[in-house]
């Protein structure tokens, strides 16, 4: 499976969102001016980010065999 390059491609996604959750998750904690100006932003980057991983790891999944 490591050797698969539809799986590191659905590892970057996941990975990805995890990033921007963590960017999301830090501004709130600091709040201010960064949170007040970008929180939604960051947010609605991560819902697509998911979007896209999840439609990724589905079609890994089809493509695969199940």
């Amino acid at each position: 499976m490591a050797s698969d390059p539809l799986f590191w491609v659905v590892a970057a996604a996941a990975i990805s969102v995890l990033v921007i959750l963590m960017i999301g998750i830090g501004g709130f904690a600091r709040g201010g001016e960064f949170a007040r100006k970008n929180s939604n932003k960051i947010m609605r980057l991560r819902i697509a980010a998911q979007f896209v991983a999840i439609l990724l790891i589905l079609l890994f999944v089809w493509i695969r065999g199940g």
